[in-house]
């Protein structure tokens, strides 16, 4: 955002429209990746593909800082806030949406890849397997904040003081390395091959049920043997029994005469098992929950767009030397999830199980809700310190801005929203799928990241173009002083409440997953149903 306000003379809304569409876009490409990666290429190749793409991303965006003839001629703050500022040519943005195109086709390979690889390297039928499996989760989001934490201090630092060619040059250097030292290991990685596609068995399920959408459905308890439930294939490891939500895809497991051929082949467009059915069930239960995040993931995408421009005109210095960068405040939503996490894992969950005798505490989808409210609150709260922050400097236009730490109580309220909502539905999903989908899994929560970010761009570009006038500047016109950026948040809260009482319809009314776990002996080729508990919640 202050690169593209900056270097690229854009202004506010044009800059946060670039944003929210990579964004949507880098966002939707982990679906994409993880379809290629299961069906076709497997995981290591598209990991190695997407790095290198990656790699190319950010050489070609360094470049745009370190190439004079890539950015639009140097403009003073003055008149860039005013909007007399020479923009960007077609060629110089064709340059720059290579770089960030080429960004979204590496993050649509490594995201939905890196921990399934991660977790390929483990045997998890062995005691030292399943230790290993949770150390590696351990270690991977411990090192992914602590890299957050050192990119919105350190390296954001470095770009906004020192140098946007350094800045942007340390991240692609890295990337570099991170390619060499992966390819190092090539020869010891445990390479799961492709198991097909996910999808394709996910249509089958459709049509199928419609070829046989004439046949009456057999009696609950009358229907032993009516329909296909062959043994499990070997990468699925828990059972789904056969339930009566959406009772119109169990026809496509309805066995009728000549579905089966003398030598067990079947046409898999007119006969499903019953575990396919099942799956896909467990994907449209989703699915409400899914879309309920994109209006809470929609107030979240705002601390790097308006919030920035909020931290540009605050007071941002610590001490008479040191001035905080824009890009750093984000980090007051981190130590908010670092601090809280703990407390809420060690302290909390333990005595809310006391109570609720649940394992977490809660459940996954009360979790979420919770997320859900703090990201009401979080933009009410940016609402009331916008407003004051306005009036500061609309009322007393000589006195010295106001603290850039007016921001700590949205970002606080957002790092709570972050640590229940995103969190939540990580596990949920993960949970809530099965096992063998779990890359479709994590692209689900980024599938939700895009659709708040094109939303975004939408009610930003509404906004923009309805509320200005001849007489008056729009809510989110380049000077926030003038504008009423505090209205468009009091907006984004009027959509979280009425998203919340749609997310509490959909959660009253969803199912949790039923499964029969299954263990594996490796001293006997079959299975046995080791237990039938129902993991409902």
């Amino acid at each position: 955002m202050v690169y593209l306000m900056k270097e690229f003379n854009m202004d506010q809304v044009s800059a946060s429209n670039v944003l929210n569409i990579w964004s949507g876009v880098t966002n939707f490409a982990p679906l994409v990746g993880a379809f290629i990666s299961d069906a076709y290429v497997g995981r290591f190749l598209t990991i190695a593909v997407s790095s290198v793409a990656s790699f190319l991303g950010m050489l070609t965006i360094t470049l745009t800082a370190w190439i004079p003839d890539l950015q639009p001629p140097k403009c003073q703050p003055e008149l860039q806030l005013h909007g007399h500022c020479i923009g960007p040519s077609k060629a110089q943005i064709g340059v720059l949406i290579i770089g960030l195109g080429l960004l979204s086709i590496g993050t649509g390979g490594i995201r939905p890849c890196s921990i399934p690889f991660g977790i390929d390297q483990f045997d998890p039928t062995t005691e030292e397997g399943s230790k290993g499996i949770s150390s590696f989760f351990n270690w991977y989001y411990t090192t992914f904040t602590l890299v957050i934490l050192l990119t919105l201090t350190v390296v954001v630092y470095i770009q906004d003081q020192v140098s946007w060619v350094l800045g942007l040059g340390i991240p692609t250097i890295l990337m570099a390395s991170s390619i060499v030292l992966f390819l190092i290991g090539t020869r010891i990685y445990v390479h799961v091959k492709p198991h097909g596609s996910i999808f394709s068995s996910i249509a089958q399920v459709f049509v199928a049920a419609h070829k046989k959408r004439h046949l009456k459905l057999p009696e609950v308890g009358m229907d032993c043997g009516a329909y296909y439930d062959p043994p499990l294939k070997d990468y699925v490891l828990s059972k789904l029994p056969l339930t009566y939500q959406f009772r119109f895809l169990n026809k496509a497991a309805i066995m009728m005469e000549n579905d089966i051929q003398p030598d067990g082949s079947f046409n898999r467009w007119r006969l499903c098992s019953v575990q396919d059915v099942e799956e896909v069930k467990c994907i449209i239960r989703i699915i409400p929950v899914w879309a309920s995040g994109i209006i809470s993931f929609t107030a979240m995408g705002q601390q790097g767009t308006f919030t920035l421009s909020q931290a540009l005109k605050m007071d941002r210095h610590l001490g008479p030397k040191f001035q905080i960068p824009a890009g750093s405040m984000g980090v007051i939503s981190m130590i908010t999830i670092g601090i809280f996490l703990p407390v809420y894992d060690r302290i909390i969950v333990p005595a809310l199980r006391k109570i609720t005798k649940r394992e977490g505490g809660i459940t996954l989808l009360q979790r979420i809700g919770i997320g859900i409210f703090f990201s009401i609150l979080a933009m009410i709260a940016a609402g009331m310190f916008e407003q004051k922050r306005r009036n500061s400097a609309t009322l007393h236009p000589g006195a010295p801005p106001i603290s850039v730490f007016w921001l700590s109580p949205q970002l606080v309220l957002m790092g709570f929203c972050e640590a229940f909502n995103i969190l939540g539905q990580i596990e949920f999903f993960n949970k809530q799928f099965p096992e063998h989908m779990r890359s479709i899994a994590n692209s689900l929560l980024f599938c939700s990241l895009g659709g708040s970010s094109y939303l975004s761009s939408l009610v930003v570009n509404i906004v923009h173009h309805v509320t200005g006038s001849h007489c008056r500047p729009d809510w989110l016109t380049n000077d926030i002083n003038t504008g009423r950026l505090d209205y468009f948040y009091y907006l984004l809260a009027v959509m979280g409440a009425f998203n919340f009482v749609y997310f509490l319809y959909v959660a009253h009314r969803y199912r949790y997953k039923v499964q029969l776990q299954i263990e594996w002996k490796s001293s006997e080729p079959d299975v046995e149903l080791s237990s039938m508990k129902h993991e409902t919640e």
